[in-house]
Parts: structure tokens; sequence; C-alpha cells
């Protein structure tokens, strides 16, 4: 028999959040790419993916969720061998191999590979969670799993995506809570190796980090991205220059407009105001996400909803940054904006779970 608390606890909230963000995000791709000429398609094929993207994430929050708990093993095991064929079959682009070609359809395996992730670290979490906090021993195995699509990644290389995953699942474990001394341990450990990390950066990788430091360093190599990513947003001022009316885009000053700098077209032609407006929109669907898994009476499904709520702010917090200039430039989608098929369906997946777990938030483990 249905249950009508389903609907009474329904996050109807999130849904119209996620149905603004979605839309604002539809028109700053259009004007992305209106003087894109071929480019133009991308805006219909975007329309055709947020379309199959609803109906998946409907199909997200109509079963139980708890169900997750055991199939969790299959879909991260189904995750990693993308990975893998990515390194065999992978299509290469931008000096990158991250994508998948099945038929008509390209796929980025490390975008659903972190919804895999956090799927199965919330069943290990659930099912280890310690009053006094977990021990070393404790995270050994939540670190293989996160380690191996990190490495994965990295590999491809995607820098930004690996450093994502890596955030998403600390984040996951402070939540279950860690051992004070453990905690200090792997403090004084990320200390120690983050010097050594510095070599282990391709060239490329480690120039951008630089010019972030001197931004001046090479204005029209590794410091072109940011410098014309600044003047499209400082140009911006107040209220912008008008819906299709951007002039860095139009110019094609504004590299990648329609996928990782998306953000700086919005700043340039709605301005600080709009900006904000949007960063707003961010903030609520984030503490949306928050409030399910504090309201939610099982751990796994308490957990589940942390991680996908990370996952969102990380990637926010990353695009953003990388946007205005305070961190380095990575290849990471702002979600439910940036252009790409397989961020989007990793995105409306992921809140139709957050719906489904809010949806049955009163029941008990």
């Amino acid at each position: 028999m249905f249950d009508r608390r389903l609907i009474q606890y329904f996050d109807w909230g999130l849904l119209f959040i996620t149905l603004i963000i979605s839309g604002i995000g539809l028109m700053l791709l259009y004007s992305a790419v209106q003087t894109g000429g071929i480019r133009s398609i991308l805006y219909y094929k975007q329309m055709i993916w947020l379309s199959g993207g609803f109906l998946v994430m409907i199909a997200s929050f109509l079963f139980n969720y708890k169900h997750l708990d055991q199939w969790a093993l299959m879909i991260y095991l189904g995750c990693v061998m993308l990975l893998l064929l990515v390194l065999v079959f992978g299509r290469q682009a931008g000096g990158s191999t991250r994508w998948l070609v099945i038929g008509p359809l390209t796929l980025q395996p490390s975008e659903p590979v972190k919804l895999g992730m956090i799927i199965i670290l919330a069943k290990y979490f659930a099912n280890a969670v310690k009053p006094n906090g977990l021990d070393l021993r404790d995270l050994i195995p939540p670190m293989v799993l996160t380690g191996i699509p990190f490495l994965l990644v990295a590999t491809q290389p995607d820098l930004g995506t690996a450093g994502t995953i890596a955030l998403i699942a600390a984040t996951m474990a402070l939540f279950a809570k860690i051992e004070r001394k453990t905690l200090l341990f792997f403090i004084l450990v990320l200390v120690v190796i983050l010097p050594l990390g510095w070599n282990l950066l391709e060239p490329y990788q480690q120039e951008r980090l630089l010019t972030l430091i001197f931004p001046n360093r090479d204005p029209l190599g590794a410091g072109y991205h940011i410098r014309q990513s600044k003047i499209a947003v400082g140009s911006g001022m107040l209220f912008g220059k008008g819906y299709l009316d951007g002039t860095q885009k139009m110019l094609s000053f504004l590299p990648e407009q329609h996928t990782d700098f998306i953000f700086s077209v919005l700043a340039e032609e709605i301005g600080f105001v709009g900006s904000f407006a949007v960063l707003f929109l961010y903030l609520f669907m984030i503490v949306f996400g928050l409030n399910v898994a504090y309201a939610c009476r099982d751990k796994f499904g308490a957990i589940l909803a942390v991680g996908i709520t990370a996952m969102f702010f990380w990637q926010i917090f990353i695009n953003i940054g990388m946007v205005i200039g305070i961190m380095p430039v990575v290849g990471m989608p702002l979600p439910l904006m940036s252009y790409g098929g397989s961020s989007i369906l990793t995105s409306l997946i992921s809140l139709g779970l957050l719906m489904n777990i809010s949806m049955r938030r009163f029941m008990k483990d």
C-alpha cells in the first residue's frame, strides 16, 4: 500500500532549486555558444541531456534508497571498470584521455565514479562507525576504495576530478568521525607529502600552480585562461552588460566558455547581482542537502546525503574559485550549468537520491 508520507516528506524546495539552476544554465549555454557556429548544436544536445537527466532523476527517487546498500559494490566496480576501459579505448582530447565513445554517445566515466564511490563509502562507514571515532585500521578499506578511482582518474590526467574524489572521501570520513590521534596522524602525513607531490605533477600542472601564485608570469600562455576569465568577471560590474551581450564571449577571448568557464559568462552578462543570486541558489542546495542528512534516521542515508552534498560543494567551490583566480585552472564543470552529458546525468541522479532520502527520512533502520 502506498505510504502518503512519501509525498508529505518530499523535498519540493530542492526540486524547485534544481529546476531554476538548470534553467539558468541552459540560458547561459545558449549565450555561450551563439557565436560558435557549429558549436551552437551543443545547446540542443544539452536540452536532450537535461530532459533525459530529469527522467533518470525521477527514477532515482521512486525506489527505496536502502536497496543501494546491496548494490553498492556492483555499482562501484562498474564505475571502476569504465575507468579501466578509458585507459584502453578512451578518446584523447586536449592532452587528456577521459572519454569513452559508445555509439553516438560520449561518456566521461570520472563523473559517475564519484557517485559510485560515495555509495560504497556510505555503506562502509554506516557499518563501521564507532562512538570514539574510526582508527587507522578502520580507515584502510575506505582509503583503498578511494585510492583506486583517484589514481585511475589522475593518470588520465585529470587532477581536478581526482582531487575532488579525495575531498569527498575526506568529508565523509570526518562526518563518520575519526579518532583524534588518527586525524592528527593524517594531518602530519599530508604536511609531509604535499611538498613531495610537486615532483609528481605534470609540467603543465606545475605551471598552472605557479601562474596562480604569480598571475603575470605567463599572460599569453598558462595564465591566459585566468586572465581572460577575470577580465570577463570584472567587466560585468554590478548589473552586467546584458544577456547575450558579453564581449569577452562574443570575441572568443574567453576559453572553454561553455564548459569550465560558464560562470564567467554569467558574471559578464548579469553582473555581481546575478552572480550573487546564483551563488545563493547553490547555497540553498547545499543547505537542503545537509538538512536531508540531519533529518535522516538511518546511518547509511545520512552519510550518503553528506557525500552527495560534499560532491556538489567541492565542485562549486573549485569551479568558481578557478574562474575568479583563487584556484588553479583544472577541468571542473559547474554542476547543472556547464555543458556535458556525463556531468548533467550524474548531478541529476545524485539530486534524485537526495530527494529519495528526504522522502523516506521518517523511516528507521
